[in-house]
């Protein structure tokens, strides 16, 4: 961008100018009297043609009469045609004199020209991420001051947060965390609020239900049998891919603490998605729930849904209770309804588009629109689906093709949704190894490495948002809104610009507020998708699993988790259930950008804008996100009537489409458990056929690239993310932290399933 003539911004010309233009009127003025002069003087004369120009002559004669009654019109025009001349010449801007070069600067020409020419939003003085940031960083470093030091310590902050004395095992407990190193000795939150139903129940009762309960369909059982934890098969009659997998890794996980627990059995959910919703009426009202309901298939079969039966969780003034306003709209109002249920599109993706703005003839504002809205958290209370019923049409787990139980029964599942009554397990996709979930695998060998092979320095990771996996996120139950699940709405933004644009995905923007350099504050402009898109969005489906639209999601090859590592962003977004690769994203040396439904077992010891970033479930503000921590990219200065300098522009853009070519089979997300290490020498063969493509991968991202993006406060903050969530991983997120909550969990349910729960519960010494 070539800089601007610091002669044109002062006025020097100005009087030059005016000058020229004065000179050029009169000139044209004196011309038109002339004229007029000429006319009359010939009238006065009584010009007559001679005889001979006969016929020639008489014409000639008549057009002077004719230009003599018609002079002071003629001169009237004349004169507007002067002025008219004059004024269009005004318009011009003038063509500044030859200059010799002067020295370039980035910042100056683009502050310069920003100030120039720039129709801009407002002025944000300040960031709202940076004091997220700060917030969560003094909360989560209170939350770990106060954790207790001693035993005495932690009893009696035990007794003041649940009103009852510890499970009897306590103390062991205790030994076994402090050898460990365990350091969120009180933050069980989750156990206490996942079995607190359950004390309304005697110890027969309960006892009685995991009986019942363990004989169903896709549901398996660990049992303690003196002091060694076993898996067992659970209902039979049903095919289902997934039994044993769940059940296996829990007991993995028992099998540390199992010497020291009582003979139990745990029902352990063999699906991803939760199982249990009561109905509001039975939570208030005990006694009217059928203590042995029926469970005509393990499916729907039409006889329902999930939306059916979790609207029942509500209060019964809620909206969701009511038939009419469980159909409701999503996101934003009557109009999403319409454009979701009847046309295929989404009300969010007009506001991304900016029409009302455009129509209005408005420049963008900050601050006040979903696009720089940015959520302190994510989890089951992201969203109200009792006050806003209409947003379940946007989360697939309402549409599960599994039934769920309307009665409380123990089920333990690997994540919890708003309403549901699951008890939280860790994963076993966190506990286990696999070359797809966990960082740094080894397969040969059979154990995790310190550093990933793949993984890439910092400087040299792009700045843009990476993702690849199937097209899961919900069933087909009803059938005909996989289109909206929450996996195919993020691609159907993302994917603009890199799939055949239709007329509405041509015309959407998005409102990017970025820094201007040189100029203090923030500003915000409208940028077009599909260019924005090609520079921080590398986004694709790899595998079909509910159907995908080649016109509007972007379809790529299935490639190694390594390939992860060489982009600062890494989505996670739920799929059947929770995601199984949030611990690795955590692992890494990049920021985990996450939005969930879904609360798990260590959603108390983590803390969102600390170890990763929280997402809202409109996904609007994730080019904000990428715009603050790595600057604008080429297309937001573009929009904005600004260029980029190669020298301090971040590495944005994704490699070309076929830079990550693998040739492993598509896979599914839940189909690899290595926990139990069947066949050590299964992925040789792997190992061996990537090598090549490894070492391929990392010449493509580093390939005359040895830069970071403009190291500011944004790049800076980032990378403290990454190197937070790294080291929570590896001190809170280590697999004997989840020994340490399942040990805990175990104590807690050992009571309640016993007659006397007072001769089960913990007694000071």
């Amino acid at each position: 961008m070539a800089s601007l003539s610091p002669d044109v911004e002062s006025g020097v010309f100005d009087d030059e100018v005016r000058d020229k233009r004065h000179r050029r009127l009169g000139s044209l003025t004196g011309n038109i009297t002339r004229v007029k002069l000429a006319v009359d003087r010939t009238a006065i004369m009584g010009v007559r043609p001679r005889a001979h120009h006969g016929r020639r002559g008489g014409l000639l004669l008549g057009a002077l009469d004719w230009l003599h009654r018609h002079s002071a019109y003629l001169f009237l025009c004349a004169v507007c045609l002067a002025f008219l001349r004059a004024g269009l010449h005004a318009a011009i801007p003038p063509s500044p004199p030859t200059q010799q070069p002067q020295p370039w600067s980035y910042a100056g020409a683009l502050a310069a020209h920003a100030r120039a020419y720039l129709a801009l939003g407002p002025r944000l003085e300040a960031h709202p991420i940076p004091a997220l940031m700060d917030t969560a960083e003094a909360r989560f470093r209170a939350k770990v001051a106060k954790q207790s030091l001693t035993l005495p310590l932690a009893v009696a902050e035990y007794k003041r947060r649940y009103g009852r004395a510890p499970p009897k095992g306590f103390d062991a407990w205790w030994a076994f965390a402090q050898r460990v190193g365990f350091v969120m000795v009180d933050e069980f939150d989750a156990v206490f609020q996942d079995l607190e139903g359950f004390w309304a129940m005697s110890g027969e009762e309960v006892r009685r239900r995991v009986e019942m309960v363990g004989g169903l369909p896709s549901v398996d059982l660990v049992q303690i049998r003196g002091g060694k934890a076993r898996a067992v098969s659970g209902g039979k009659g049903f095919k289902d891919s997934e039994a044993g997998a769940r059940a296996k890794g829990f007991k993995s996980m028992l099998d540390a603490s199992a010497k020291n627990l009582p003979d139990m059995d745990f029902p352990v959910n063999a699906k991803a998605e939760g199982r249990v919703l009561v109905p509001w009426e039975h939570t208030v009202h005990p006694n009217l729930t059928n203590l042995n309901p029926e469970f005509p298939s393990p499916d729907w079969k039409g006889q329902g849904s999930v939306w059916d039966a979790w609207r029942r969780t509500c209060p019964p003034s809620s909206p969701a209770r009511r038939l009419f306003s469980s159909l409701g709209s999503g996101w934003a109002g009557a109009s999403g309804a319409k454009d979701r249920l009847a046309e295929g599109y989404y009300a969010w993706q007009a506001r991304l588009q900016g029409v009302e703005d455009r129509a209005d003839g408005k420049t963008p504002t900050t601050g006040t629109t979903s696009e720089f809205d940015f959520v302190p958290s994510t989890g089951a209370s992201s969203a109200d689906f009792c006050a806003h019923p209409g947003e379940h049409y946007e989360q697939g787990h309402f549409f599960s093709d599994w039934r769920t139980y309307p009665l409380l029964v123990p089920m333990f599942s690997p994540a919890r949704a708003q309403g549901f009554g699951d008890i939280r397990i860790p994963s076993h996709y966190y506990y286990g190894g696999t070359r797809r979930y966990t960082y740094a695998w080894d397969p040969i060998n059979l154990e995790q490495r310190a550093t990933d092979p793949m993984e890439v320095p910092w400087e040299q990771k792009r700045d843009a948002v990476w993702w690849r996996g199937a097209s899961t996120g919900g069933g087909s139950s009803p059938p005909g809104f996989g289109a909206g699940y929450q996996r195919h709405r993020f691609l159907r933004m993302s994917s603009v610009g890199y799939v055949p644009e239709d007329r509405f995905d041509g015309e959407r923007s998005t409102a990017v507020t970025f820094d201007v350099p040189d100029d203090t504050g923030f500003r915000t402009t409208n940028v077009p998708l599909a260019h924005l898109n090609r520079e921080v969005m590398d986004v694709a489906f790899v595998k079909e699993a509910v159907r995908i639209d080649p016109k509007h999601h972007r379809i790529g090859d299935s490639v190694e988790l390594g390939v992860s590592w060489g982009y600062k962003y890494l989505l996670d977004l739920d799929g059947m259930g929770y995601s199984g690769r949030f611990m690795a994203f955590l692992a890494s040396d990049s920021v985990p950008v996450k939005n969930t439904m879904y609360d798990e077992f260590f959603s108390d010891w983590i803390e969102p804008w600390v170890h990763y970033i929280p997402l809202s479930p409109t996904y609007a503000e994730i080019y904000n996100i990428v715009s603050y921590f790595s600057g604008p990219s080429p297309s937001v200065l573009s929009a904005a009537g600004l260029s980029s300098s190669n020298d301090t522009a971040g590495y944005f853009g994704a490699p070309r489409d076929d830079a990550y070519d693998d040739d492993d089979d598509e896979w599914d997300e839940e189909d690899d458990w290595d926990v139990d290490h069947d066949d050590p020498l299964h992925d040789h063969a792997y190992e061996e056929a990537q090598a090549l493509e490894r070492q391929r991968l990392r010449a493509e991202m580093r390939n005359g690239v040895n830069r970071s993006s403009a190291i500011g406060e944004g790049d800076v903050r980032l990378r403290r993310i990454a190197r937070a969530g790294k080291q929570w991983k590896s001190t809170m997120g280590r697999k004997v932290d989840m020994e340490v909550y399942v040990y805990r969990l175990a104590l807690e349910f050992a009571r309640l399933l016993a007659d006397d729960r007072e001769a089960m519960s913990y007694r000071d010494a």
